[in-house]
């Protein structure tokens, strides 16, 4: 499998998952276009580069996401 077995897309679960977050927080994000999702099999699905790209974003106090102090 040329993605080594791995979706290139997150249910709101799963990515809320990820983003340790409440799912509302994730379908609020869509809602309002913070959060890029497409339908697929007629489920809103997150992609996986929406969420990189998210996760590499610096936080509010200048530390990239993940980072320790």
């Amino acid at each position: 499998m040329p993605n080594g077995g791995r979706s290139n897309y997150f249910t709101v679960r799963e990515a809320a998952t990820v983003l340790n977050v409440n799912t509302d927080t994730i379908s609020r994000a869509v809602r309002v276009g913070t959060m890029r999702a497409v339908r697929r099999r007629g489920r809103l699905v997150i992609p996986a580069n929406a969420l990189v790209r998210l996760l590499g974003r610096p936080t509010d106090d200048g530390r990239k996401s993940g980072s320790r102090p």
